[in-house]
């Protein structure tokens, strides 16, 4: 009636290809080739990156400095209050 797992199916005229999970490295060469590369690829985009982060947090800062200043009451205006 049914076939075994892994079998499940026949499909005719395709191809596929696998590797065993147990032949498999889980992080092969991390340390030696991938940190080095992300250090690179990092050096080659923050000129592009940095600036309107940069941009960003000096108008975020001004804005809400502004805000507090706005929110404030001006003592010359209650001079003559009693």
């Amino acid at each position: 009636m049914g076939r075994e797992f892994g079998n499940l199916t026949r499909v005719r005229h395709v191809i596929s290809y696998s590797l065993s999970p147990f032949e498999q490295r889980a992080f092969p060469h991390y340390f030696s080739k991938g940190v080095p590369n992300m250090l690179r690829r990092t050096r080659e985009c923050i000129l592009r990156v940095a600036p309107p982060f940069i941009a960003f947090y000096l108008v975020y800062t001004w804005g809400n400095q502004e805000f507090e200043k706005s929110k404030r009451k001006n003592p010359a205006a209650y001079e003559n209050d009693k």
